[in-house]
């Protein structure tokens, strides 16, 4: 039985390319939407202005629209013939359309709102007394943010980027109507398992496919759980010691 299972998980050059490609794009997406999300879930947090809920509500509008509208203003925006793509292409010779570039970008957009929302949560959840404490003592507001609020909602931050990479995983509407399904160029995990449903005698394939995309969420929410619950034990006895 164990040999059986061995070699059902034999993957395909075609599953391994695709897997490979999921991970990097995924990567790619979180480390480059990372910067911004901190900013903006501090923005968020800790400031008040005029147009607030307005900004607030287009962060979080991924969340609701459709994988494929986002797409569709992806092409038009950013393809090759795209409002500033086109201009990408003539003064760097680089376009996001057709490329795994492109990928990452989609799926950074759609995960951008959870990465943003897990951030601001904990940021919220740090007490601002010790900011302010940290300022009487002469610590400038970049200092502050680096040394007293940045640690201790640092496990807040990483569980928004392992929800965003699960999320960036499992995108598929919007990378397949902005880059296309090429296989070993854009073609991830969920693009792949579209293209072996369609093809007579792969369900095997997208079977495996399938397995391997629900371990590494699993994973990754019960992950992001674990540090969700250790960001409030580490608060609660910080309130305890003041």
């Amino acid at each position: 039985m164990l040999s059986s299972l061995i070699n059902y998980f034999q993957f395909s050059p075609n599953e391994i390319n695709a897997i490979r490609l999921s991970i990097k794009v995924a990567v790619v997406a979180i480390c480059c939407s990372l910067p911004f999300a901190i900013f903006v879930a501090w923005l968020l947090a800790r400031k008040n202005f005029w147009g607030k809920s307005l900004v607030n509500g287009i962060i979080h509008l991924p969340l609701v629209l459709p994988p494929v509208v986002i797409g569709y203003l992806l092409l038009i925006s950013m393809g090759r013939n795209g409002i500033i793509g086109r201009y990408l292409l003539q003064w760097f010779d680089f376009s996001f359309g057709f490329s795994w570039y492109g990928a990452a970008l989609a799926s950074a957009i759609v995960a951008f709102p959870l990465v943003v929302r897990s951030i601001r949560l904990a940021l919220e959840s740090v007490d601002f007394k010790l900011e302010q404490a940290a300022r009487t003592l002469g610590a400038s507001s970049w200092r502050v943010f680096f040394t007293v609020t940045l640690p201790l909602s640092l496990p807040g931050v990483l569980a928004g980027v392992i929800l965003g990479f699960a999320r960036s995983l499992g995108e598929f509407g919007s990378t397949i109507t902005f880059v296309s399904n090429i296989p070993n160029v854009t073609q991830t995990i969920p693009l792949a398992m579209y293209s072996f449903i369609e093809t007579p005698g792969a369900e095997s394939s997208a079977a495996r496919l399938c397995i391997i995309a629900i371990f590494i969420s699993l994973i990754s929410l019960l992950l992001s759980e674990w540090l969700a619950k250790r960001t409030q034990t580490k608060l609660g006895q910080i309130d305890v010691r003041n």
